[in-house]
């Protein structure tokens, strides 16, 4: 591919492994006039290990509001650029929504060229039903606005899949324990590298193997949290229902549920979705 029609590219990188590059990636990495790079110094290593010599500029969440109007004009000079983050598809979780909205906006040719996606990769192994699926990207680093995030769960018979980085796994697991100690899921570490490992399970025992192993908490982080099965509600007796009902005027729905399960010996996830679907 000796040259290309003026536009943007978006071309998606390996996660991992080098030799999942497609050629298509290649010829267009090796044609495009600019390359507008998340982490120039990180894809200048992908470029070596091709062996192309490309100009390129940075675009990050820092600066992609200035430099977005700067690409586009060396687009409508004739001109065609790549736009390739540090790894996989570019705008999952990464750079580029303002960028590329602003050339839609303004009529210029934008083309996708496939390939790695961490969260696909990682639903298509997990064992998971990924028929339909909810993707939130990175969860907040705060424990509250962590907890309310993953409480989106709840009730929802979604898969729902999370980016989540080594500092941050383990507090991440013990408030699902905490939210969903039985909910199946799967935890795909450091996907297509040298130690790329699956975890599936509960949320108790996967987080019970990371307590145990300290090798298992290292690296970049796709999880994966099974939806809630449907199943029909519970016909409950009319004591509990009103036990439920005084509590819950008081009480969080979840503390309400869970102190009439252990009095009547009930169920207390089918008691809380009494109160949700009232």
């Amino acid at each position: 591919m000796n040259s290309l029609e003026s536009g943007i590219y978006i071309v998606a990188t390996p996660i991992g492994n080098l030799s999942d590059i497609s050629q298509r990636a290649i010829d267009v990495l090796a044609a495009v006039d600019m390359i507008a790079a998340e982490d120039t110094r990180h894809t200048k290593k992908l470029l070596t290990h091709l062996g192309i010599k490309k100009d390129m500029l940075s675009l990050h969440d820092h600066n992609e509001r200035q430099r977005s109007q700067e690409l586009i004009d060396l687009v409508r000079s004739g001109k065609s650029v790549a736009l390739v983050s540090d790894a996989g598809t570019p705008l999952i979780s990464d750079p580029g929504y303002v960028f590329i909205s602003e050339a839609r906006d303004q009529g210029i040719k934008v083309s996708p060229i496939p390939g790695p996606c961490a969260v696909i990769a990682a639903l298509s192994a997990s064992g998971i039903a990924c028929a339909s699926f909810q993707f939130l990207g990175f969860l907040p680093a705060k424990g509250k606005s962590k907890r309310d995030a993953l409480g989106v769960i709840e009730g929802n018979s979604l898969t729902h899949v999370f980016y989540e980085s080594t500092h941050r796994i383990m507090d991440t697991l013990e408030i699902l324990v905490e939210l969903y100690p039985e909910r199946r899921i799967a935890l795909a570490r450091e996907l297509t590298k040298t130690f790329e490992t699956y975890l599936v399970g509960s949320s108790v025992e996967v987080l019970d193997i990371l307590e145990r192993d300290t090798n298992q908490r290292k690296g970049e982080f796709v999880l994966i949290v099974e939806g809630e099965s449907s199943r029909e509600e519970t016909v409950f007796d009319e004591a509990p229902r009103n036990l439920l009902k005084v509590l819950s005027k008081e009480l969080p729905p979840k503390k309400a549920a869970a102190i009439v399960a252990e009095h009547y010996g009930l169920n207390k996830k089918d008691l809380y979705q009494v109160l949700v679907n009232s």
